[in-house]
């Protein structure tokens, strides 16, 4: 095969770049110490090493992205800022054992990216797996396998995807990347947002406790921090499977950048001393896009759409970017048509690319949940506890104001788009919340189901983060006894939700339905956590509804 290829740096990334990099202070002897905490246990410290793994993402019909990081010596530990200028090749074959090599090429990996490097490949042929490897001072990384999407016009019978959202490192281990390796068959992988967690060590763990430490310890605010968070989360061994067995199709969420984040702040943000917004949002996202095999449509967003075949395609939103504030008890209302969740020019991308899509299914990656929630009858020892999961004002408030809840007039209009346009087979993928939910979505949720659905919704639970029973501190499966019926009595629309465990999903997707199955760790917090099949849910073509289905597939 003839190779055609396009390589970029992470260094040549097109988003807005912070200024003032703490470069002085990254490249004293007092931070290597604390920096080092970023690499893997007992890790060699001869250099060039591989020690964060190789991933790809975003695949085409035609290519894919690839992504590692070198440390060329020993000093060179994520966000140093230290170590020399290295040449990194990468080579792309149809077998284990590169005896067939399709395409190979070099980069340079340098301090100005924290030693990240993409290679964006291109004249792959559709739906074939390949595997790929990259190299450096003659020490070869691990090899991956990686899978391009199907021909744009393909007939395409099925597509499988994982489904992950919100792990922090502390709160446990990465046991839901391990089973989805295991699986072996996936076209890819979805990360619907928090990838990596913010906050100091302490602030945010498993019922208190630290599993493991982060690295840095502290909270995460220069382009140094921010780096040295993403190479610890590169270390560990079941992420660096789940890379190195599929593409990964990532968005982000809030704490990519910090708790509750909007265009002009965030709610875990204290404007002056933890510096300016500006600052930290732009080395929170420069810091996304080197250590991410994300390839973004527009600088500075994660808003894109990957299509698979005649089947499905996938529009990704950035909902931290563009959005208003977050309405607070008292500050204004979620009603008002001046706020927005996506900015004007997301949400007319969206709309557009519904309406055009010409596809069995339109997928939609979405980082807060879309459909309306509003807290019924609950008990106050339920109200609180749930009331402070949601980040809702804890004497009770019928919407979260973090999700779609808080921005109604975006939703409306994107809901009325797709009745009057009359589009159906629109699936909501959605993280955040640390709970599983199958929901329709009503074009108005007062009256349904008399109200039609315009679209569905699957919700994920997190991979370790803090649930409603682990904020309570109970027993799983305690709370979701009590307060699951309560919320769906409350929401007509929400066909279930478990409010209790963690997990991850596998989305499954013929001509004839899309269907979640919903599996659940035995703890999230030992490294040899069993999985296990919970629930399925599926939307029939055409229905725009949820249903129970009781097998897996």
């Amino acid at each position: 095969m003839t190779s055609r290829y396009r390589a970029t740096e992470g260094v040549n990334s097109p988003f807005p770049r912070r200024r003032t990099v703490v470069k002085a202070a990254a490249a004293t002897a007092v931070l290597a110490g604390p920096l080092v905490a970023a690499l893997p246990a007992g890790a060699a410290t001869e250099a060039p090493a591989f020690l964060h793994g190789v991933a790809s993402g975003d695949p085409l019909p035609d290519g894919v992205l690839l992504w590692t990081r070198v440390t060329p010596t020993a000093e060179a530990v994520p966000g140093s800022g230290l170590g020399p200028d290295t040449e990194v090749s990468w080579t792309v074959a149809t077998d284990k054992s590169f005896t067939s090599i399709v395409a190979k090429g070099s980069l340079t990996a340098s301090a100005a990216s924290d030693h990240t490097v993409k290679a964006d490949i291109r004249g792959l042929a559709p739906a074939t797996d390949y595997f790929f490897r990259f190299s450096a001072g003659g020490t070869d990384s691990p090899t991956a396998r990686t899978r391009t999407a199907p021909a744009a016009d393909a007939d395409v019978s099925g597509l499988r995807f994982g489904v992950v959202t919100c792990a922090n490192w502390e709160a446990g281990y990465f046991a839901s990347y391990r089973h989805l390796a295991g699986r072996g068959d996936l076209d890819a992988w979805l990360h619907l947002g928090d990838y990596i967690y913010e906050y100091k060590s302490g602030e945010y763990a498993a019922r208190g406790t630290v599993v493991r430490p982060h690295a840095p310890l502290n909270e995460i605010i220069t382009l140094a921090d921010y780096r040295t968070r993403h190479g610890k989360y590169k270390t560990d061994p079941d992420l660096q499977a789940l890379h190195a067995k599929a593409p990964v199709v990532a968005i982000w969420d809030d704490h990519e950048f910090a708790d509750n984040a909007w265009s002009g702040g965030a709610v875990n943000h204290t404007e002056g001393a933890e510096g300016t917004w500006t600052a930290r949002q732009a080395a929170a996202k420069q810091a996304y896009f080197e250590w991410m095999p994300v390839r973004p449509a527009i600088a500075g967003t994660t808003y894109r759409r990957l299509r698979f075949g005649k089947l499905a395609d996938l529009s990704l939103l950035d909902l931290r970017s563009f959005r208003s504030q977050q309405v607070s008890s008292g500050s204004g209302s979620v009603d008002d048509p001046d706020r927005t969740i996506t900015g004007r020019a997301q949400l007319d991308w969206l709309k557009a690319g519904l309406k055009a899509s010409d596809t069995k299914w339109r997928l939609v990656g979405n980082s807060v949940m879309i459909a309306p929630f509003v807290i019924g009858s609950l008990t106050a020892d339920l109200l609180k506890p749930l009331a402070k999961l949601l980040d809702l004002p804890q004497d009770g408030i019928g919407v979260n104001t973090d999700q779609w809840d808080g921005y109604t007039d975006d939703r409306r209009e994107l809901l009325a788009h797709l009745r009057s346009n009359a589009i159906g087979n629109t699936v909501f993928l959605t993280g955040d919340i640390h709970m599983s939910w199958a929901n329709d979505v009503p074009v108005d949720a007062g009256t349904y189901p008399l109200s039609p659905s315009a679209a569905t919704e699957f919700v994920i639970t997190s991979v370790t983060s803090d649930n409603l029973d682990d904020i309570v501190k109970v027993p799983e499966g305690t709370v979701s006894a009590i307060a699951a019926p309560l919320i769906q009595l409350a929401n007509r629309h929400v066909h279930w939700v478990d409010t209790d465990r963690h997990g991850y999903g596998v989305l499954d997707i013929t001509a004839d339905r899309a269907q979640m199955d919903y599996y659940v760790l035995s703890d999230r917090t030992s490294a040899t956590a069993t999985s296990s099949w919970e629930r399925s849910y599926r939307t029939r073509s055409g229905t725009q509804k949820v249903e129970r289905t009781y097998d897996p597939v």
